[in-house]
C-alpha cells in the first residue's frame, strides 16, 4: 500500500520572497539650484546686461552728437603790456585775453561748471584765473576774458634764455594758455554726465608799451583735448 502524500496547504507557494529594495538616487552636486546661487547668478546677469546697455547708449550718443568736437575756441585778442625778468629770475607779466567760444549745435546746450585758465612760459606755470560759470545756448558765441598779472620765479636754462633773448628782440613772446573745464551737455531736457576737456592755445603775443606794439596779434585757434 502506497504511502499517502502529505497534504499541501493552499497558502503555501514556496519560500518567501523578500520585498524589493528601494533605491535612492542622490542628486549630483551640479544639479538643482540653491536659492542663494540662483539669486547671485540672476544679479550678475542683470548687472552685465545693464552695463552693456549703458555702454551702447554712450557709444550711440557719442557717435551721433560728439558735441565737444563741434565747440570752437579762438583767442581773438591778446594784450601783453609787461613781460620782463628782474635780476633774481623773477618774471613780471601782464597779459589779458579775449577768447571766443562758439557752440554751433542746434540741439545741444552746454553748462560750463568750472573754467580755470592757466598761463605758461617755457612750460613753467605763471598763474591762473578762475572764470565765472555760465550756460551756453544753441548756436551762440560767448566771450571769456582771462587776465594774468603778477610775478613768478621762472628759472630758464641756457637754451631757454637764448630763446627769450630772441623773442625780446623781436618783441613777440611764445605764451601757452590752457583752459581746464568741467562741462555738461543738455539735449532737450536731458543733461549728460560731466566731461573734463582741456583747451590748449599756443600764442605768439606781441609786447605793447605806451600804446605801441611790435605787431598785431593774429587770431589763434585752440585745440581741444577731450
Amino acid at each position: 500500500m502506497s504511502e499517502k502524500q502529505p497534504q499541501l496547504n493552499g497558502a503555501y507557494y514556496g519560500p518567501s520572497v523578500p520585498p524589493p529594495r528601494q533605491t535612492y538616487h542622490r542628486p549630483g552636486r551640479g544639479s538643482g539650484c540653491g536659492s542663494c546661487g540662483c539669486l547671485f547668478r540672476f544679479l550678475f546677469s542683470f548687472i552685465i546686461s545693464v552695463v552693456v546697455i549703458l555702454g551702447l547708449a554712450v557709444l550711440i550718443f557719442w557717435l551721433i552728437f560728439r558735441p565737444i568736437n563741434a565747440v570752437k575756441f579762438h583767442v581773438t585778442d591778446a594784450s601783453l603790456t609787461q613781460f620782463s625778468f628782474t635780476s633774481n629770475d623773477t618774471l613780471q607779466y601782464n597779459l589779458a585775453l579775449n577768447i571766443t567760444v562758439r557752440n554751433p549745435n542746434k540741439k545741444i546746450g552746454i553748462y560750463y561748471e568750472t573754467i580755470e585758465a592757466r598761463a605758461y612760459y617755457e612750460d613753467q606755470r605763471l598763474n591762473s584765473d578762475t572764470l565765472t560759470p555760465f550756460y551756453q545756448g544753441h548756436k551762440t558765441t560767448s566771450v571769456l576774458n582771462p587776465v594774468f598779472e603778477g610775478q613768478q620765479l621762472v628759472v630758464l636754462g641756457t637754451s631757454e634764455l637764448s630763446a627769450f633773448d630772441t623773442e625780446k628782440t623781436a618783441g613777440v613772446y611764445s605764451i601757452d594758455v590752457k583752459l581746464y573745464l568741467r562741462v555738461k551737455f543738455k539735449v532737450g531736457k536731458i543733461k549728460t554726465w560731466r566731461f573734463k576737456p582741456k583747451v590748449e592755445c599756443d600764442l605768439k603775443v606781441p609786447l605793447s608799451s605806451s600804446g605801441t606794439s611790435a605787431g598785431a596779434f593774429q587770431t589763434t585757434k585752440c585745440d581741444i583735448d577731450f
